[in-house]
């Protein structure tokens, strides 16, 4: 798990900030999540109904029951998608046996009904724990959020049951007038004893439509929980600001080095050049105030109050004779190194300490040129990261993004004059060629290169770093109206449809595609 990968801003929120973040996590990636949930449950629940069609409150109720099992699947999802590593939908299919190996049997038995159950599955499922550390773990997590992830289950439980009354509600209201009309209560009490089960078995089903579209938005919110309390206990948020000074201060850490080596010769041969300013210097015995006036007048200061309360220190040495103090311990000391002292005093010694000195600093230095040299491709990963635009134009531009054909040759010669021509006939497709058209530019004139998990709201934040206020402008008009045209089926105005040709003549021309 690498944090800085992460697809959301990792940092401390409180309890319903992060739940919000977690129905922002289903929304993005709402069709994966509702596809595979549909996939894997749909099939059960015919099998159940199938095999108990005279029950149909006890088929429900086992549908009911596996939710832990079918949560597993939008779980993982979630954790590879939070990390920029969203599986396909095969892939997540194909990994669902396996997650349901680890502890199955406690999850459908004395862990169902635990109202944490969203907060507490990714320590089992993600973090693998089972037994005595797994409660430990748990011991620590719900010290804070565990009302958060309970009021989350109590939640849940009432939207559910909100849902699936309004499902059944509004297929009362759609049925045919005259059936209605026909409808009273004597008559359905009367048909009680005739086979309505398959009107059970639909309200049934109008449950299993409900869970498509809610159990993935319980499961990520209750992820989005576990990763705020995680971001508490171990300081994520701190651990990824870190990381960025780690970057920024290697990044230029061997020039710094370099320089300080550099610049150390320099230094100490002006250090060394300086005086001799010790105490036993002639330009100081020179002065009115010697060395011994000095030392005399301290030790009279030492004679007198406060400094003259002395005590008796008693230690134990080696040897019997006692160092004489009026006699100084020069006069112990041998001639032959009193003699080697005076040839490193002298100024013949100097000379030769200076090239021996710069012998080495030059030995120095041609070692560590050898070392950068030889290391250089290590080194220059280490220093920039970042590809160079040489490199980054010389990998092969991706032709697809949305499932959309980005090539050039796919474009008509003239896009604004095609899509008044569309106009009339096919809006969307009008709309489409406009958007696809731009996405075309943005990738092979500007350089912006899209993911495949991007959305469009993605897309315009990348827009903006190019800093051109029209284009940024001319973006933002033509995705709303996509939006509105693919989600909404709400059509433009037809001087918003001329506005939008016009303005690409003025950013594009009228010209080629590119």
């Amino acid at each position: 798990m690498r944090l800085s990968d992460a697809t959301v801003a990792i940092r401390p929120r409180t309890t319903w900030e992060a739940m919000d973040l977690g129905v922002l996590l289903s929304q993005r990636h709402r069709r994966l999540l509702m596809t595979s949930w549909a996939i894997i449950t749909i099939p059960v629940f015919a099998l159940l109904t199938w095999g108990l069609w005279d029950s149909p409150s006890l088929a429900v109720f086992i549908f009911w029951w596996l939710k832990p099992a079918f949560d597993r699947l939008p779980l993982y999802i979630l954790s590879k998608a939070l990390f920029g590593e969203t599986p396909t939908l095969k892939q997540a299919l194909y990994q669902w046996p396996r997650l349901l190996r680890p502890q199955l049997l406690a999850s459908l038995t004395w862990r169902r009904l635990s109202p944490t159950r969203s907060f507490v599955m990714p320590v089992m499922q993600l973090e693998g724990l089972d037994g005595h550390p797994r409660q430990q773990r748990l011991r620590v997590l719900l010290q804070r959020d565990a009302s958060a992830a309970r009021w989350l289950t109590i939640i849940g439980v009432h939207l559910e049951g909100a849902l699936w009354i309004g499902l059944m509600a509004l297929f009362y209201f759609l049925l045919p007038e005259q059936v209605a009309i026909d409808w009273s209560w004597q008559t359905l009490i009367s048909a009680m004893t005739q086979d309505w089960r398959w009107l059970e078995h639909l309200t049934n089903a109008f449950y299993v439509v409900v869970l498509v579209v809610w159990e993935p938005v319980y499961v990520a919110c209750g992820f989005s929980l576990y990763l705020n309390r995680r971001t508490v206990l171990e300081a994520w948020d701190i651990e990824l600001v870190f990381r960025r000074l780690r970057q920024r201060v290697v990044a230029v850490s061997s020039a710094l080095l370099l320089a300080v080596f550099l610049l150390l010769p320099t230094a100490h041969t002006v250090w060394a050049a300086e005086p001799d300013v010790s105490p036993d210097s002639p330009r100081l015995l020179d002065q009115p105030l010697t060395s011994q006036a000095s030392r005399d007048s301290i030790k009279a200061l030492l004679d007198q109050p406060p400094f003259k309360n002395r005590e008796a220190v008693t230690r134990y040495r080696f040897g019997e004779d006692k160092p004489d103090a009026e006699s100084p311990n020069d006069d112990k000391t041998p001639q032959w190194l009193k003699a080697l002292f005076k040839l490193f005093d002298g100024q013949r010694f100097a000379a030769a300490a200076t090239v021996i000195e710069v012998v080495l600093w030059g030995a120095f230095i041609s070692g560590l040129a050898v070392l950068i040299w030889r290391y250089r491709d290590a080194l220059q990963t280490l220093v920039n990261r970042r590809p160079t635009r040489k490199r980054k134009a010389e990998l092969p531009l991706p032709q697809q993004a949305f499932g959309l054909d980005l090539k050039p040759e796919s474009l008509p010669d003239d896009i604004a004059t095609s899509a008044e021509h569309l106009w009339q006939t096919n809006p969307r497709e009008a709309l489409g060629l406009l958007y696809r058209a731009l996405l075309s530019r943005l990738l092979h004139d500007f350089n912006i290169s899209f993911k495949s998990a991007d959305t469009e709201g993605q897309v315009l934040k990348r827009i903006e770093q190019l800093q051109q206020p029209a284009l940024l402008a001319f973006s933002r008009a033509l995705t709303g109206h996509w939006q509105n045209m693919a989600y909404g089926h709400r059509l433009p105005p037809l001087q918003t449809q001329q506005e939008l040709c016009e303005t690409w003549r003025d950013l594009f021309g009228p010209g080629a595609t590119h």
